[in-house]
């Protein structure tokens, strides 16, 4: 189905929040996409949260590899290179990653 430019506006316009929201995570530290959810206006968007970060159209600035599951799992499916590289650049901030997994009482965005 296409969408009408109304309904592509509203979608740039919550892609856009969720980008601003991202952009807030500090260096060595992470969020969840439920997080960034609420912080984009509605917590139940947490999937949207995925596909629009899967979307980054700057993946220099925005840095979608600070966005983890809900039990502080890197993604999967990383859309810059796999889990192996959110992996690193989490590191190289200083967060600790064992076994694919971050330790959110000690590294989650409060």
């Amino acid at each position: 189905m296409l969408m009408n430019n109304n309904e592509n506006n509203i979608e740039k316009s919550l892609y856009d929040r969720i980008y601003e929201a991202v952009m807030q995570i500090p260096y060595g530290r992470v969020a969840t996409y439920g997080q960034i959810a609420v912080i984009a206006g509605n917590r139940n968007y947490a999937r949207i949260v995925g596909n629009a970060l899967h979307k980054n159209p700057a993946p220099g600035i925005i840095p979608c590899y600070r966005v983890v599951n809900a039990k502080g799992r890197l993604a999967p499916h990383f859309a810059f290179g796999g889990s192996d590289e959110q992996r690193k650049l989490l590191e190289a901030e200083g967060v600790e990653v064992k076994d694919d997994v971050v330790d959110l009482m000690k590294y989650q965005m409060r």
